[in-house]
């Protein structure tokens, strides 16, 4: 059987005529007849080539302000028809209808609509009815028409009808119909999503994708969907990869809670900060962050909530990093960055993140809120005798933004504005505690006078205990342990302060 078509006949009825002159010349030098509707119409006759009004195949004027135009016998005939079915030919002959082998067509814009604020009679007059008629009709008859939904395939239509002359192989049309159903279910999910407010549906279509080098590792495919751009631009480096991307996410993450602070920077490693101090500059502060575990620094991702200067730029350059991000860089300072051929260079824009968070689990989906909470001074209970100092509750606040975005289970240590030691993805908290201290005395940190996080309550007082052993003064935990007053017992026998924030901050 032959199944390759060629095109005699088009229906053409676009919202955005963007890019569609080259097809519509093109079709009109290969004799293509061509129908519309509107605004469509006009600017085909307006190009001085013959069309077809809709209103003399259907013998129906558009009605209803518009919503009518194409929903009609002869429309839908001329596009499902089967032309190996017997049947279907004897009744396109007995009522007139005329063969339509290609359907141009796209959606009012709702998505742009609902994102300007529009009123709500606005919106819903951008719900289309014949445009996606149209599409779902044309792409169930791929064996016999050439659906073309968007304007992101116009250059492979006009290839194909310039190359082919007008022909198309079922394999065209039906990968022209992939794409179409695509379009409509991204479209048809945009619309549930306005109107939903049960959530316990769960729906969601992202129409960019990229491929990935590979996944977590080698022998894994990997796949990015989203808009990448749209939060970054890429000044210099190689292609990010999936590991790259989940660190980036951690980095953007945490840098977040240090937005409204002064010069802050950040060194992550497999999605945990190893590095992050506030200074009075930015060299500085990377500096102090390197400090925290420059061993780990080694092929991290850094990242800095300010502008990267030239100063800090040079110290950043004898350090090999996969990524560094910052809202603004220093032309001096992209130069020098720039001298690695491979360091990925990332200037990250002010972009609402995702307030649900989605991820695979068993045969299904865990969906979930974003922790929006960020603890501060009105959420400390202090439950012990001795309170703690102005510096220590600076300390304690900037060390829960550490922890919040660590691995459970977690510990922290931080001191004058600095991370000096963290625990962190350990499967009890002693062990996350002793890999703090140990990680702390590796690289020199005195403890002494510095405070502790924990993303959980103690359930015993032996986390409190090594800690002060260890030099801790003062302690942020969430509180909620049936034994609390245990933990805060020794912490009034040793003078230790300790605050309750009444959130758990657990990271899996």
């Amino acid at each position: 059987m032959n199944t390759t078509k060629t095109i005699k006949s088009a229906l053409i009825s676009v919202f955005s005529k963007d890019g569609l002159e080259p097809i519509v010349r093109r079709l009109h030098e290969q004799n293509v007849t061509l129908y519309s509707t509107g605004g469509t119409e006009e600017f085909i006759n307006n190009l001085g080539i013959p069309v077809v009004p809709v209103e003399e195949v259907t013998s129906f004027p558009e009605i209803l302000g518009g919503r009518v135009k194409t929903l009609h016998p002869k429309i839908f005939g001329g596009i499902l028809n089967r032309q190996d079915n017997a049947t279907d030919v004897a009744q396109m002959k007995d009522f007139e209808i005329p063969q339509i082998d290609l359907v141009i067509v796209d959606l009012y814009p709702f998505e742009k609509t609902v994102a300007s604020g529009a009123s709500e009679q606005d919106i819903i007059e951008k719900i289309d009815i014949g445009g996606i008629s149209l599409i779902r009709a044309a792409a169930k008859n791929f064996n016999d028409t050439v659906i073309v939904a968007s304007v992101n395939e116009y250059a492979m239509l006009l290839d194909l009808i310039s190359t082919q002359n007008g022909t198309t192989t079922l394999e065209q049309r039906k990968l022209l119909a992939t794409r179409a159903f695509h379009v409509s279910s991204h479209y048809d999910t945009a619309i549930f999503n306005y109107f939903n407010t049960d959530e316990t549906y769960f729906k969601t279509s992202i129409d960019q994708g990229q491929v990935l080098r590979y996944g977590e590792n080698p022998h894994q495919k990997g796949f990015f969907f989203g808009e990448f751009d749209k939060m970054f631009t890429k000044l210099h480096g190689k292609e990010l990869s999936y590991n790259n991307l989940l660190d980036v996410d951690a980095a953007v993450n945490l840098i977040l809670e240090f937005k409204a602070n002064e010069p802050t920077f950040a060194i992550l490693k497999h999605n945990n900060a190893c590095g992050l101090a506030t200074r009075s500059n930015m060299k500085e502060a990377y500096l102090a962050a390197l400090a925290g575990d420059p061993t780990s620094a080694f092929g991290g991702v850094l990242i800095a909530n300010g502008t990267i200067d030239l100063a800090t730029a040079n110290e950043i350059n004898s350090l090999f990093c996969e990524v560094v991000i910052a809202p603004s860089y220093d032309d001096e300072a992209i130069a020098v960055l720039s001298e690695k051929k491979n360091r990925i260079i990332l200037v990250q824009h002010e972009v609402a993140l995702p307030e649900r968070q989605v991820r695979t689990c068993l045969n299904g989906l865990l969906v979930q809120d974003r922790n929006n909470v960020t603890d501060t001074k009105d959420h400390l209970k202090v439950v012990t005798n001795t309170a703690p100092t102005a510096q220590e509750i600076d300390d304690l606040l900037f060390v829960s933004k550490i922890c919040k975005n660590t691995k459970s289970n977690t510990i922290v240590f931080a001191k004058n504005s600095t991370l000096v030691a963290s625990g962190t993805g350990q499967t009890s908290r002693v062990d996350a505690l002793k890999q703090a201290i140990e990680k702390a005395t590796t690289f020199g940190f005195d403890l002494n006078g510095a405070v502790m996080a924990s993303d959980a309550f103690f359930p015993f007082p032996d986390c409190v205990e090594i800690a002060h052993n260890a030099g801790i003064t003062a302690v942020i935990q969430p509180g909620g342990s049936i034994k609390d007053e245990l933990s805060i017992n020794f912490c009034n026998e040793n003078k230790v302060a300790m605050v309750f924030t009444g959130t758990r901050h657990f990271k899996h």
